[in-house]
């Protein structure tokens, strides 16, 4: 922190465009990927069935393995730390 301000100092200002220019990259890809990607599958489970464009259903199963996959590291986590604590 400066003492001038309470504001952190993160690397110089000339970052920002690199970060701004990271963001802009990124977000193109998944555009990109989007709109190469509007062919329409149906999924289909216990008698329920939806129909959605490939993109779509391809970043919703990533996002649901990155909530289960956080939750089960979290359980996994506590269950080594109980079975580690003294007794």
């Amino acid at each position: 922190m400066t003492p001038e301000t309470s504001v952190p100092v993160y690397g110089s200002p000339n970052m920002r465009y690199v970060y701004v220019a990271l963001i802009v990259l990124f977000t193109a890809a998944v555009l990109l990927f989007k709109f190469q990607n509007l062919t329409s599958v149906t999924v289909s489970l216990l008698g329920m069935s939806a129909t959605l464009p490939v993109s779509t259903l391809l970043i919703l199963v990533y996002v649901l393995g990155m909530v289960t996959g956080s939750a089960l590291f979290g359980l996994v986590r506590s269950w080594i730390r109980g079975a580690t604590r003294p007794r």
